[in-house]
């Protein structure tokens, strides 16, 4: 492999790790339809960030308002979940997720990520990733990668992504990224519900043994996406599924949380196990 080859192998690496770390906790609505300058898709604003000011509907009034608003609020409140996520992004990825989350101050926690199927999981399993360990904190998110990788960068088995360093992706495909990040919580499925102009109350579900409501709406912007989530009667968030469309076909999510104001932690790795996604772009051009 020549020395070009292989520092374009682990920029595809680094771009596909950042897009699963990513989708893992932020959902559909962090998708990106043009496509990263590497050859795979990079994380962008959400769909519903994307509507210009007139085309949004007007905000949520009434009783269905007041009920949404109680469950944002108490979400909010709980500061940290458990979470299991599956996400699938078309013929591109397939993933699951599992870990803890917290959001009291910037996102924090880690994440088991699994890579299920798709080109993006073909891609990494030939290079000895099928699963990674990722920690976020509140300025920055790590992905821990296979020994194969490690030997391509010096021995360095983490790959810092500095959420400002994102922000610069070619083509504006980090735009907002460092916004999203910060502010990922489980209630921001509310608050898109919130932003829908035809949520509506299901009615009563019973969801992993305990009893929910359901409410559903659709989401507008630069690409339609559909918001349904399941509430216990704590007003918390029990399951969030948010369905979209890319190029690649249909993207859908799916997230459980449990285990609210669970304890939890995300320690930094060690600078020397650590490369910079910042620089191992800025080498694609060495």
């Amino acid at each position: 492999m020549t020395g070009t080859t292989a520092r374009r192998t682990v920029v595809s690496i680094a771009v596909s790790a950042a897009l699963a770390c990513f989708t893992a906790c932020t959902g559909p609505g962090g998708s990106d339809d043009s496509g990263g300058t590497t050859g795979s898709t990079a994380p962008s604003a959400s769909a519903s960030a994307s509507a210009a000011p007139s085309s949004r509907p007007p905000a949520l009034t009434g009783a269905s308002a007041d009920a949404l608003r109680a469950v944002e609020r108490a979400t909010g409140r709980a500061g940290s979940a458990r979470v299991e996520s599956t996400t699938v992004m078309g013929r591109e990825l397939s993933l699951e997720a599992a870990g803890a989350l917290g959001w009291d101050d910037g996102l924090t926690g880690t994440l088991t990520i699994t890579y299920t199927g798709g080109t993006t999981a073909e891609t990494m399993r030939r290079l000895g990733t099928t699963a990674m360990e990722a920690r976020y904190l509140p300025d920055a998110y790590y992905a821990r990668m296979g020994d194969e990788f490690a030997e391509r960068v010096g021995g360095r088995h983490w790959i810092k992504y500095v959420y400002e360093d994102l922000e610069d992706l070619g083509g504006g495909a980090g735009a907002g990224f460092a916004d999203q990040m910060r502010n990922t919580t489980p209630n921001q499925a509310v608050k898109l519900l919130l932003s829908a102009g035809d949520v509506r109350r299901v009615g009563a579900e019973t969801t992993r043994g305990r009893r929910t409501t359901h409410w559903s709406g659709t989401v507008g912007g630069a690409t339609e996406q559909s918001v349904d989530i399941w509430v216990d009667d704590r007003n918390l968030l029990v399951k969030k599924v948010e369905r979209g469309r890319t190029k690649t076909g249909e993207l859908t999510q799916t997230a459980y949380y449990s285990d609210y104001g669970v304890p939890v932690s995300a320690a930094r790795p060690p600078a020397a196990d650590t490369a910079d996604f910042k620089e191992l772009l800025a080498s694609q051009g060495g």
